[in-house]
């Protein structure tokens, strides 16, 4: 059953946040299988082997650099639901779902132009090698072409969220996996459609898990229920959407971009090792997604308390998340990085050479992966308490300004021009943003309580 608003706002935290998060965790993790499967998929069965593994790849820092700016907005829309439900103002719920609905369609068709009009220029951009960008190509124009079905499938699973609901997105992208699965070994294997093929697979089980959000959302019997026909866009609703939602959209974007250069760098040295990147970047993945679902517990459970006015609980809620986040990339980042060779083998069985370069990606990423996690916890807190302008800020200053500074001065020595020198500028980038994220947070967080202890002290 979700939790519910009384529920995230009542009792003691720790159980109700794991049992928030586990689904959370296990809807990113069967994501990442299902494209983790595409890659498996595209690089034993495809017509290029090797080469369609690395096409794919070097998508993926620019699809999240389009998408990213778009789905932020989903951020601020869950925030304004959980700010409602906890202070219980139900047609102010209502509101936000209706224009959260519709402004997901419109950034999913502005990024569907984008995306289909402009792929093979911004891949040209990104120095694709000539051996690969003819694919990547191809991949980008058929997924851009069916994007708007992401959009709607993450905008609707924040509002699920912020609601409670964290098993109904698991259920529904279990099923939109399979079929795609099933659909990437039809028209990989037995079709011959190559990267063609993965990302139709890719289209079609979206769209899919879209519909299936949707009709969760349509046959609610509480305030977050959709009722199609009145779909309207509210002024003020989207006002605190944008608000909310577009910083950590510019963040995402902007993070994006310090990927792509990034990515870019990567590409430089060659398809073999942008092969091993590629792969790699695909097993980080899961530990990634298992520390961000602790985020994304943080923002809703903080937004609910927020809203309800329960401010001392958000100390515990960070604290509690800041604990379980360190924990999840500890275990889960050595454990990625100790079996790299193993894993890295059911992607690329064909290249050893690619398997080394993808181990030099583990060592420096997920082994210290912690440091992300918990400088994205302490993100969502502050976000859920309605403040996302000064995250943003310190993120893109912090990690993006960071990377793309040193990317152009020391990386561009040549002793330090290596792979090596590449990488460790992601776990250095982490550690400060997350120190200054956090001296941010406790000055809110007593400025809150204060404020609050001056209005109401019985309330606190």
């Amino acid at each position: 059953m979700p939790i519910s608003s009384s529920e995230m706002c009542e009792g003691r935290l720790f159980k109700k946040i794991i049992l928030y998060t586990v689904p959370i965790i296990l809807t990113g993790v069967l994501q990442l299988l299902f494209n983790a499967a595409d890659l498996v998929v595209v690089g034993r069965f495809g017509e290029n082997g090797n080469l369609s593994v690395a096409a794919v790849g070097a998508t993926g820092a620019l699809i999240n650099l389009i998408v990213n700016l778009f789905i932020g907005l989903s951020v601020g829309a869950g925030v304004c639901v959980a700010h409602a439900l906890g202070a219980g103002r139900d047609d102010d719920v209502h509101k936000v779902i209706h224009t959260a609905v519709p402004t997901a369609l419109i950034c999913g068709i502005v990024i569907t132009v984008v995306g289909v009009c402009f792929s093979r220029s911004f891949l040209q951009m990104m120095g694709t090698p000539e051996n690969v960008i003819g694919l990547s190509a191809v991949y980008m124009k058929i997924y851009f072409g069916g994007v708007i079905s992401t959009v709607v499938y993450n905008y609707g699973a924040a509002i699920l969220r912020a609601a409670g609901d964290t098993k109904s997105p698991l259920y529904y992208l279990t099923c939109a996996g399979v079929i795609n699965v099933i659909l990437n070994i039809v028209f990989v294997a037995a079709l011959k459609m190559d990267v063609a093929g993965v990302a139709l697979a890719t289209v079609i089980s979206q769209t899919i898990a879209a519909v299936l959000v949707i009709l969760n959302l349509c046959r609610r019997s509480d305030c977050c229920r959709l009722d199609l026909h009145r779909m309207k866009i509210y002024g003020r609703q989207l006002s605190r959407i944008i608000l909310i939602g577009l910083p950590a959209g510019l963040q995402g974007a902007l993070f994006s971009i310090s990927n792509v250069i990034i990515q870019s760098s990567v590409n430089s040295f060659g398809d073999v090792v942008l092969s091993g990147n590629s792969a790699a970047q695909s097993i980080e993945g899961f530990v990634w997604t298992t520390m961000n679902s602790f985020s994304q517990t943080s923002l809703n459970f903080t937004g609910q308390n927020y809203g309800a006015g329960k401010y001392k609980r958000i100390g515990r809620i960070a604290a509690l998340c800041l604990v379980s986040v360190s924990a999840a990339g500890l275990i889960f980042g050595n454990i990625a990085n100790l079996f790299g060779r193993q894993l890295l083998s059911i992607y690329i069985p064909d290249s050893p050479e690619s398997i080394e370069y993808g181990l030099i990606r583990l060592m420096y990423i997920c082994a210290p992966y912690f440091l992300c996690g918990i400088m994205d916890v302490v993100t969502g807190v502050i976000r859920g308490m309605g403040s996302s302008i000064t995250p943003m800020i310190i993120t893109v200053l912090g990690v993006c300004g960071m990377r793309i500074g040193w990317i152009y001065t020391i990386f561009q020595i040549p002793k330090y021009h290596t792979l090596e020198s590449l990488y460790i500028s992601y776990p250095i980038s982490w550690a400060a943003s997350f120190l200054v994220q956090l001296l941010v947070f406790f000055i809110l967080y007593f400025r809150t309580l204060k404020k609050a202890k001056l209005k109401n002290p019985a309330e606190v």
